[in-house]
């Protein structure tokens, strides 16, 4: 690429508007192209800081990756956009992680050539650092925005003035929110948790929006290039980008017209800036005669809901599948650990470590196939229903193409309710995926408890297992190390429950032709699906992986357990096995020698009989 082509493009990005053409020619000749494939890591944390980017072709993901593997979006690079400025500033290590979305070219500029021009040019320097400055005061003002809340963002004092049904109202004029929205902040101040802390239905609303201005584009309702400028500001908030500038509390009345209208505000605004307009020139492009074009919080609200539960879900069974691999891990681990099995807390019979950690793979790995089957309800959806189902004030042709070229964007199979007014009263989907969801708790319980007993001790308790030791157990019993980690699983679990009831309770109080309770529904399952997954990953990691056996503990139950005389019943009968057991109980005797004292068997008869592993196997 020639140097007039790259000063053509560097000179529009933010950080080199203050540069004159002559800085510019300089700079020019000092930047690398590098091209990056789909997924390719740019860089990585922790790794070396050795170049500010510009963003020539593609997009680029900048994410973190907790302690439990997850990947947390930051944000999100299009053309244009410049990343790792702090290069110019110092060499800490990169804190964070930056990725290829699809093919890209980025523009380097090298720590080097950054170093070289601060020691031979002090304008260009001057202007670097001060752009730099600014942009990275942008960032951390965001990030205090989130962390604060939505007051936080007065940051300025400039507003905008914007009106609706009850009248006018000074707006923030950096945020993308409009009045609607503003007033759902005042009114809705519940949970303080808002729809930007759930990323994948703030993913979702942006793809439904864009449905609809694609299908409102091809039948000729929506201006095409009002409907482009939607759909790049829907592309880049799916992505990622603005989320911050969804504030409203996911608890909230009006059956989410609240979520509905600060969606379409953002988006609105967004793409007025694409056209070259002022946010708030609403003449241009409305949140509701564009953005909202053919639709209704009805509609749009729980169609949206559903898409995010699918993502959400294909999350859940990813972590899931984890922890299962982790337990038959164990399994094979533990295959040899041969130990007393028990019915009502009582000895039972012999079996092996193994096969009680095999079967919480198995009961869990059930659970996938439950959560999928439920969650397949979620394809269907009323997009073209409107208010109640009968599509008033939208075009007719419009629902058909709505839904394919939502398909088509979420890469899943959406279908059209057969029938739309009873799609939009009905939330039979969300109990369903909830019992799932609830379901799957219960039986996670159900593993903790075990974890919880098998553990206890270590000296007045089974002791059979070895949880790894997190914390001290105790702020006056010295050296007691309480099993934490199940604990946390257990309560997560009541949370679920307790969830499942809300979302029950939620689905019954619809009323006519539509149910405005999903709101709650949504918290409830969207609460659920994060607990899970969070206690998924922290049972894995923090307990699971770290287990070990105390197999002497476990052979000696075995040994004067009185359940072992089980194996005898073919042999001697019920009854004569019934009296060993007795005289065993309360002689506190031997098994082994009681029998060969009274002349039943020799030792080698139970030897073979009574062996443990063959008792265990069924053998």
């Amino acid at each position: 690429m020639d140097i007039k082509n790259i000063i053509s493009f560097i000179k529009e990005a933010e950080l080199f508007r203050t540069m004159t053409n002559k800085e510019l020619e300089i700079l020019a000749p000092l930047f690398e192209i590098q091209e990056f494939k789909e997924k390719e890591e740019i860089f990585v944390e922790n790794s070396e800081r050795n170049y500010l980017y510009i963003v020539y072709k593609g997009n680029v993901d900048l994410y973190k990756i907790n302690l439990f593997g997850k990947e947390t979006m930051i944000n999100f690079f299009v053309k244009g956009n410049s990343f790792g400025e702090s290069t110019i500033l110092d060499n800490y290590p990169h804190s964070t992680n930056a990725r290829a979305q699809d093919d890209t070219i980025l523009f380097g500029l090298h720590r080097n050539n950054i170093e070289s021009l601060f020691a031979n040019n002090v304008a260009i320097s001057t202007k670097l650092v001060t752009q730099t400055a600014k942009l990275i005061s942008r960032r951390i003002r965001r990030t205090t925005n989130q962390v604060s809340g939505p007051g936080a963002q007065y940051a300025s004092g400039k507003t905008r003035l914007e009106h609706d049904l009850l009248g006018e109202r000074e707006v923030p004029y950096e945020y993308y929110y409009g009045i609607q929205t503003l007033r759902a902040l005042e009114n809705f101040n519940i949970s303080g948790v808002s729809i930007s802390h759930y990323p994948n239905f703030i993913k979702a609303l942006a793809q439904v929006k864009m449905g609809a201005a694609l299908a409102n584009k091809e039948i000729g309702e929506l201006d095409s290039t009002i409907a482009d400028a939607i759909v790049q500001a829907c592309s880049e908030i799916a992505n990622g980008k603005y989320h911050i500038h969804f504030v409203v509390d996911l608890f909230q009345g009006g059956a989410g017209t609240s979520t509905n209208m600060n969606a379409n505000e953002v988006i609105a605004n967004r793409a007025l800036e694409i056209l070259g307009h002022e946010k708030g020139d609403y003449i241009h492009c409305h949140p509701n005669n564009h953005v909202n074009l053919a639709q209704s919080t009805n509609d749009a609200y729980p169609t949206a809901l559903k898409i995010a539960l699918l993502y959400s879900n294909h999350s859940i069974t990813k972590e899931l599948k984890l922890l299962i691999d982790s337990f038959r891990k164990k399994a094979n681990e533990f295959a040899n650990v041969i130990k007393m099995g028990r019915t009502q807390l009582q000895d039972a019979v012999p079996m092996t470590l193994g096969q009680e950690f095999e079967v919480y793979a198995i009961t869990l790995e059930e659970e996938i196939m439950r959560l999928n089957d439920n969650s397949y309800l979620f394809y269907e959806v009323n997009m073209g229903g409107t208010a109640i189902g009968t599509g008033l004030n939208a075009n007719p042709k419009y629902k058909e193409p709505c839904v394919k070229y939502l398909s088509e964007i979420t890469g899943m199979p959406i279908v059209l309710a057969t029938n739309l007014l009873e799609a939009t009263q009905d939330t039979g989907s969300y109990v369903m995926y909830s019992s799932a969801l609830k379901r799957l708790a219960i039986k996670l319980s159900k593993i903790c408890n075990d974890l919880r007993l098998l553990s206890s001790g270590p000296r007045a308790g089974f002791n059979e297992i070895n949880l790894p030791k997190m914390q001290p157990g105790s702020s006056i019993m010295p050296g007691k190390v309480n099993p934490v980690i199940p604990e946390v699983v257990n309560q997560i679990a009541f949370k679920v429950i307790g969830n499942d009831l809300t979302v029950s309770f939620g689905a019954e109080a619809g009323q006519l032709q539509l149910n405005v309770m999903e709101p709650v529904i949504a918290q409830s399952i969207f609460e659920s699906l994060e607990l899970l997954s969070n206690g998924m990953s922290t049972l894995r990691l923090r307990c699971i992986d770290g287990i070990t056996a105390n197999e002497d503990v476990c052979k000696k139950m075995v040994e004067n357990s009185i359940g072992v005389i089980t194996a005898l019943n073919p042999v001697l009968g019920y009854e004569k096995c019934t009296e060993l057991a007795k005289e065993a109980l309360e002689q506190n005797a031997n098994v082994y020698d009681l029998i060969i004292s009274k002349g039943y068997l020799t030792r080698e008869q139970l030897d073979t009989l009574l062996s443990p592993m063959a008792m265990a196997i069924g053998s």
